[in-house]
């Protein structure tokens, strides 16, 4: 299969095979979380525009996010707080949140499909940026895990968190199962409760990347009406989209 490089930063890489774009979380260290800070955030952002934008000469583009080495994406970063913002967790914390609101803002406004190809544990606001792509995918064997963590951590989040999980978890008790329980989610217990819609029954890390591929071949084929298929997921999802302050040709 044919890939053609974008472009990268020490956080990111951009790759294009076919219709479809593949942005991938790099590591920068052994055994990196990909932990969100306002810097990583901003860059992120920075190529979904650009995805956003060549998209518009690609029928049919689908966006598959996933991470380099054994982990998804393990949430905000709280040592950044530690050194940053004057040392105010409190002050660090809110920069960080509203950062990643604009990021859910943008997956739900991508003229796309996206998938996120989940190929270590997604935690916290890693979990989130997982559900905000229209489709997962992920391994089944060692993992990886979805988890919540947001009583572990002892801080109060935003409620477009909660209006995030209502909105992509159908099952109430699997709600109640992430956030009061903090209990981690595996491959099969995500297909159970409709969170995997294509088939998990993958072997290896990378095989999630690869089932993530093949599904998007499948719906690069009906080569959407971008905007309009902006405008239908965010009509899907109305608590979330008031909860983003998000607005589109028709209210949500």
């Amino acid at each position: 299969m044919e890939i053609n490089f974008i472009r990268h930063c020490p956080n990111f890489r951009l790759e294009q095979f076919r219709q479809s774009f593949v942005l991938t979380l790099l590591e920068t260290r052994k055994r990196d979380q990909h932990l969100l800070n306002p810097t990583v955030i901003d860059s992120f952002r920075g190529y979904l525009e650009e995805v956003n934008v060549k998209s518009k000469a690609i029928p049919g583009s689908v966006l598959i996010t996933t991470a380099q080495g054994g982990l998804f994406c393990g949430g905000f970063d709280f040592r950044y707080a530690r050194s940053h913002a004057g040392g105010s967790v409190d002050r660090a914390f809110k920069e960080m949140n509203d950062g990643f609101k604009d990021v859910v803002k943008d997956l739900l406004s991508l003229p796309m499909p996206t998938i996120a190809a989940i190929n270590g544990d997604a935690t916290e606001a890693g979990l989130m940026l997982a559900l905000s792509h229209d489709h997962l995918t992920m391994r089944q064997v060692d993992g990886p895990y979805l988890r919540a963590e947001l009583l572990s951590r002892k801080r109060s989040y935003p409620g477009y968190f909660a209006a995030l999980i209502r909105s992509k978890v159908g099952c109430p008790l699997a709600r109640r199962k992430l956030l009061l329980s903090d209990e981690q989610i595996d491959a099969e217990a995500a297909a159970k409760i409709g969170l995997l819609d294509w088939n998990h029954e993958v072997a290896s890390e990378k095989d999630a990347l690869e089932v993530a591929k093949t599904q998007a071949d499948e719906l690069a084929k009906k080569e959407w009406n971008g905007e309009l298929y902006a405008e239908m997921r965010q009509l899907l999802y109305p608590e979330l989209c008031k909860e983003l302050e998000l607005t589109s040709s028709h209210d949500c």
